[in-house]
């Protein structure tokens, strides 16, 4: 005879903003003298770490050489932080969340 386990309550995806700090790697597709560059993401995940991890995976299999990672948390705790969002950003949050997915909103090569 076989217990069945509890299943735990699912906890619910929710999107982070995470900035991320890159260094050079071949073929990244940085400009040829950039030093390497900052990306504004949105990524979806059930709790912060799964969403830096899934965002670092994908930087990876792109070519870019993830560096740093710094969480700036979901859009109400951005909002409780006085961050004002605008309605474009608040669509890209919208579609990381509906496709489970990482959405790089904005690169910032940097130079010497």
């Amino acid at each position: 005879m076989s217990k069945d386990k509890p299943k735990k309550p699912k906890k619910p995806q929710q999107v982070y903003t995470l900035l991320v700090q890159v260094g050079r790697h071949e073929d990244d597709g940085l400009p040829k003298n950039a030093t390497g560059a900052a990306l504004m993401c949105y990524a979806s995940g059930v709790d912060e770490a799964e969403a830096v991890r899934e965002t670092v995976a994908i930087l990876k299999q792109a070519d870019l050489a993830p560096l740093d990672v710094t969480g700036y948390g979901t859009l109400q705790e951005r909002l409780e932080d006085g961050h004002e969002v605008e309605a474009d950003e608040r669509a890209m949050m919208d579609r990381a969340l509906a496709e489970n997915s990482v959405i790089v909103a904005q690169m910032t090569p940097f130079f010497d």
